[in-house]
């Protein structure tokens, strides 16, 4: 392990002398040559079904893209403040638009027409470490910028979401939120129908909504993890994506909702204790499907597993497997726990506690291809599923694809591309930027 860097002292640089045993080790050498490659090409074989789109299908003429973006920032005072800086994006475009524009050096102007009032922001600021204020401790601090960040922004309508998906508003009954634990003496608890905060029965502390959620497991008294970050960033994009999903079949019913293409940058995932979502969401998007509304959603992979995968299957299966034209193939939950996760005998099939979307692989042509995310609305909880027909909305996802590729990112969507243009807080200079703020500085 080597020495950090001090005020006036480099980092220790790894020795390389360390090296020397290793590579003149006979047991190491002759554990190296008994190594071989594995013959990925039988691997593969009758391993994944490819699929033609289906012909004739409309591409939807509408599109809202949600992403999210933060930077951890450190002041240069001694001990450093930390703060997460966080910030999500919601944009419309219709496909008429896009298509006018040349996604490879597209003209400033036809960018500022697309975007021009058709992006909502939302962002907010978390203490991490090392700060004080006069909420109270660092944890109290941190929830009640949650709740407030939730409940203000945008005039409440992304906390009036996450009422409508705790509580099942769209049912129109009295149902009750998930349950969770106290943050402060872990009784279990929920909220009574439509409740925004309430006082633990058991302790007898100010409880809110947002609590429910589980943000407080990533914090102590007087610190938060940098997942917090990620945690709030992943929450507000689905609040964000569900909001305008919400509305839209709100003010417009399904005549709207029906050619209307819902992206999220990522997996349509949450996972540890933020799963208390999930169930909520694939109910909807069932009674949806019930009623003859089927919403089209997907989630784009852009890095992991699932998109390694796919390039090992495009760099190493048989030709005559392969053909130069767009394909999908559905990954059912027996292939991924076997040919993905390395886990053939995995107890419960994949994605069962903390996914809504399942995985499907879409080869544009043999340079193009991606991961993409599609519900199937209540979980299929069979080895062998999904298939393609209980993906929602399959047809008309594949169909849109094609018109709203990047041009400049391969397996890009340009919709992502575009909100990833306006919600990016990047290292530099953005990230510059906001430790000059922290500190006090004049930007």
């Amino acid at each position: 392990m080597a020495y950090n860097a001090g005020n006036n002292m480099p980092f220790e640089k790894a020795s390389k002398l360390g090296h020397l045993n290793l590579v003149n080790s006979p047991w190491i050498n002759s554990l190296i040559s008994e190594f071989e490659a594995i013959d990925f090409e039988n691997f593969f074989i009758e391993s994944t079904v490819w699929n033609s789109p289906s012909e004739n299908v409309q591409p939807l003429k509408h599109i809202w893209v949600v992403d999210g973006s933060y930077a951890t920032v450190s002041s240069t005072t001694t001990p450093p403040k930390e703060v997460a800086f966080i910030k999500t994006a919601l944009l419309y475009i219709s496909s008429n638009e896009v298509e006018k524009v040349d996604k490879q050096y597209p003209h400033p102007l036809d960018l500022q027409n697309i975007m021009k009032d058709s992006a909502i922001f939302h962002s907010t600021v978390l203490p991490l470490r090392n700060i004080k204020c006069s909420r109270g401790s660092n944890f109290d601090t941190v929830r009640n910028i949650i709740f407030e960040s939730f409940k203000n922004d945008q005039k409440g309508i992304f906390f009036e979401t996450l009422k409508w998906l705790a509580y099942k508003k769209w049912k129109n009954g009295n149902e009750n939120s998930p349950n969770f634990g106290c943050p402060y003496c872990e009784s279990e608890n929920n909220f009574e129908f439509d409740l925004d905060e309430k006082t633990c029965p058991n302790c007898g502390r100010k409880l809110f909504l947002t609590d429910m959620i589980g943000f407080h497991l990533e914090m102590s008294e007087d610190k938060a993890q940098d997942s917090l970050a990620t945690a709030y960033m992943l929450i507000m994009e689905h609040l964000m994506l569900f909001t305008v999903i919400r509305l839209t079949l709100q003010n417009h019913g399904k005549s709207l909702s029906d050619n209307t293409l819902f992206i999220k940058d990522g997996p349509l995932s949450l996972s540890s204790q933020y799963v208390k979502l999930i169930p909520n969401i694939r109910e909807f998007i069932h009674d949806m499907k019930v009623q003859g509304i089927y919403l089209n959603i997907v989630g784009q992979e852009k890095s992991g597993k699932f998109v390694d995968h796919l390039n090992v299957i495009l760099k190493h299966s048989p030709e005559n497997l392969m053909h130069d034209k767009m394909e999908y193939a559905v990954l059912t939950h027996k292939y991924i726990n076997e040919k993905v996760q390395d886990l053939p005998n995995a107890a419960i099939n994949y994605g069962k506690r903390s996914n809504w979307g399942e995985k499907v692989l879409v080869k544009i042509d043999n340079s193009t291809s991606m991961v993409i995310n599609i519900p199937t609305g209540l979980y299929i909880d069979k080895a062998d599923a999904p298939i393609k027909s209980d993906l929602v909305g399959l047809d008309r996802i594949l169909a849109t694809i094609p018109s709203i590729l990047s041009k400049r990112y391969s397996g890009g969507l340009y919709p992502i591309e575009l909100v990833n243009g306006i919600t990016s807080l990047s290292s530099y200079p953005s990230s510059k930027i906001l430790e000059r703020f922290l500190d006090g500085k004049t930007l």
